[in-house]
């Protein structure tokens, strides 16, 4: 990572800057409704922000369920892209997942986004299957990804 960055757990007062990260990043973005949601009603939610300089430059979310972990978000500003940080927040998120005892991990990336998958393979990450017409903003299929987390 080139940029200084700081981690720690999302508040109900990042949503605003979480959503403006989220609506730069994916074409069809979380409301802030579900991420305040997300915060204060799904005892299974586990989000964290990246900071630079005072300023979320990103973020990352995931369901913690008994031993799995399933990634529900992970974003990073486009201006802060190719610098390694999105890698540095599913690290984080793995590390987590491996404190609350999760054994595995999941998630579920665009068949088209061979940027995402290649991070994710980079960090053990295997294809697992297909989720027919996943995305509801042009039905692409999602690939799901499985990684051991011990």
């Amino acid at each position: 990572m080139g940029i200084d960055v700081q981690f720690r757990p999302m508040i109900i007062h990042d949503i605003d800057e979480v959503v403006q990260v989220e609506q730069a990043s994916f074409t069809a973005p979380w409301s802030r409704e579900s991420f305040y949601n997300e915060l204060m009603y799904n005892r299974y939610a586990k989000y964290i922000v990246m900071v630079h300089n005072g300023r979320i430059i990103g973020y990352g979310g995931m369901w913690l369920v008994i031993d799995e972990a399933h990634v529900t978000n992970v974003a990073v500003l486009p201006q802060f892209r190719g610098q390694k940080l999105g890698e540095a927040l599913m690290r984080r998120l793995m590390d987590m997942a491996r404190q609350h005892g999760a054994v595995t991990m999941t998630l579920e990336v665009r068949v088209s986004n061979h940027v995402a998958q290649s991070l994710y393979r980079k960090l053990g990450f295997r294809n697992g299957g297909i989720r027919k017409r996943y995305y509801p903003d042009n039905f692409e299929d999602a690939l799901v990804m499985w990684v051991k987390l011990r």
